[in-house]
């Protein structure tokens, strides 16, 4: 299986913007957000991945087909000073249990060295797992992981948990 990492080109947009549909419509079942009139979720931040620095979206690739995408920027959830933010991150289905999203994560910290944090909505428990095998693995569990926290707020007024930790 060769997975890939590769950035969106702008031309792409459209299709990150696809991809991000699917992924909140699976979301939708955690944070309970209703479509619009145009019967889309719509993702407020899209355009600013090509207007604005410090913010890098990547395709996931296994074997040449789209697997699922993953979001990066500088903008931190809470007010614990951190370089990078894991904005999205989306594996489709088919690709889940198999070692590629956590292939594409490692990676992904590898390619953004410095301080991270990471938010996962505690109502999602594949997530849950998901994340704390990973970030456990990545840092050999050196890591901070605060449940709750007062700053990560999702829209359901749920608070998320919140992973920190450094690059290799």
């Amino acid at each position: 299986m060769n997975i890939e990492v590769v950035p969106v080109k702008l031309d792409e947009k459209e299709i990150l913007k696809n991809l991000l549909e699917k992924y909140d419509y699976e979301f939708s079942w955690y944070d309970n957000r209703d479509v619009n009139a145009l019967g889309l979720y719509g993702y407020e931040y899209l355009d600013y991945y090509w207007t604005e620095k410090n913010r890098w979206a990547y395709f996931v690739k296994v074997d040449g087909k789209l697997a699922g995408f993953v979001m990066v920027n500088d903008y931190p959830e809470t007010n614990e000073k951190t370089d990078y933010t894991m904005a999205e991150f989306f594996i489709m289905y088919k690709y889940r249990r198999c070692g590629v999203g956590k292939y594409v994560a490692m990676k992904v910290f590898d390619m953004f060295k410095g301080k991270w944090q990471l938010k996962r909505h505690p109502k999602n428990i594949g997530s849950v797992y998901f994340w704390d095998n990973v970030v456990s693995k990545y840092t050999d569990g050196n890591y901070k992981l605060i449940k709750a926290h007062p700053d990560a707020e999702y829209p359901e007024d749920v608070l998320g948990d919140v992973y920190f930790f450094e690059s290799k």
